[in-house]
């Protein structure tokens, strides 16, 4: 097995072994083009993003400035939407539902390193994959920790770090990330806190 194929097996790895390196490189140099593309070139943006990232469902849109490290370990499904300012470590695979949206400055990290200091300077790191269900809503500065499954139909506050599994249909904040309540049906009234939809529409 190789250091590629360690890397997405989850398995400790050195990073710059067996063309990671040229692949990163490679991925950068999209992701520069993508970021530095005019907003009024929305064909040459879907091609582009389409070609980062590894699947993609119909009607995405991803804000510049975007980063990734290999773009091909990330799977997003239908209508998905980043806000400015994503940024994706993709060393282990990353799995996104439909409907999702990232507010600014979501940072999912599938990537880490050993805690001991004389294992980490060894050079191994590890990528442990995260999966994102659908209809998930990641509020502003949210950051995802390696390994954490979203389940379907959850709200994470903004500000919140994410280091266990979270499950659907709830609203969870904080640093620790943590479960608040559930979203019941009582929640389709409002649209901010306590205030009701004036429109029947949605």
């Amino acid at each position: 097995m190789n250091h590629k194929e360690r890397m997405l097996a989850g398995l400790p790895y050195k990073a710059w072994l067996d063309g990671l390196t040229e692949e990163r490189l490679a991925n950068k140099l999209k992701i520069h083009q993508y970021n530095q593309l005019s907003p009024d070139q929305p064909a040459r943006r879907e091609d582009l993003i389409r070609s980062i990232l590894g699947d993609a469902g119909e009607n995405i849109n991803v804000e510049a400035p975007f980063h990734c490290d290999y773009g091909k370990n990330i799977t997003v499904g239908k209508n998905f939407y980043t806000n400015y300012n994503c940024t994706i470590l993709d060393v282990g695979r990353v799995v996104i539902g439909d409907n999702v949206m990232f507010a600014p400055n979501v940072s999912i990290y599938t990537a880490g390193h050993p805690v001991h200091p004389d294992s980490r300077n060894s050079g191994y790191e590890y990528g442990i994959a995260i999966t994102i269900g659908d209809n998930v809503w990641l509020g502003g500065n949210v950051v995802v920790n390696p390994g954490v499954t979203i389940g379907s139909n959850v709200v994470v506050g903004a500000g919140s770090v994410v280091t266990k599994d979270i499950p659907g249909n709830v609203i969870a904040v904080g640093n620790p990330c943590r479960v608040v309540r559930e979203i019941t049906e009582e929640d389709r009234r409002f649209y901010f806190r306590d205030r009701e939809f004036d429109v029947t529409d949605y």
